[in-house]
């Protein structure tokens, strides 16, 4: 146990370590159980305007399993804090790739799985992690910001009173 405990601590210091590097302020949770009774994220991070509470684990190539339980007290943390929950993940010779808990795969016994090749076809990597924090607005983008009409149809998407397909066709 202290052997996988000791590459999860590494790996755990190598991410802290990039977001750092990427002039992120970041922070890492005291050793669990030591703070408080619930588990806190492994590490704490934001570059100013937006803040992630960031669970990490690691695997050689097996899938990576989380509980109920890490996931719950994450989004918990995460959502008093004011941060964006993530979990980070790491195989072997891979980058690390970030997920928002509500994406990854529930199994049967309540518990949450990522698998390796969905990490890589599926996970933000990290370069795109640390460089689009900044959410462009609409406003940016077009110059007399967006057309009402629009906007219209997206809350009416967004209040159920449109099926994708028909807003899909009114946008066109």
């Amino acid at each position: 146990m202290a052997n996988s405990n000791a590459k999860g601590d590494r790996r755990e210091r190598e991410l802290v370590n990039a977001l750092d590097e990427a002039g992120f302020a970041v922070m890492r949770a005291p050793a669990s159980g030591s703070a408080t009774e619930r588990e806190l994220p492994d590490v704490l991070t934001g570059d100013g305007e937006t803040f992630y509470a960031i669970e990490a684990k690691s695997s050689a190539g097996d899938p990576i399993y989380l509980t109920g339980e890490e996931i719950e007290a994450l989004l918990f943390f995460a959502r008093n804090f004011g941060a964006k929950p993530r979990v980070g993940v790491r195989f072997d010779r891979e980058d690390w790739y970030f997920f928002h808990p509500g994406d990854l795969y529930t199994t049967d016994g309540g518990n949450y799985r990522v698998k390796k090749e969905t990490a890589i076809a599926e996970g933000t990597d990290f370069a795109e992690f640390v460089g689009d924090t900044r959410k462009v607005t609409l406003d940016e983008v077009a110059d007399d910001g967006p057309d009402q009409a629009v906007l219209d149809v997206l809350s009416a998407f967004e209040r159920g009173d449109l099926e994708k397909d028909e807003a899909a066709q009114m946008l066109e």
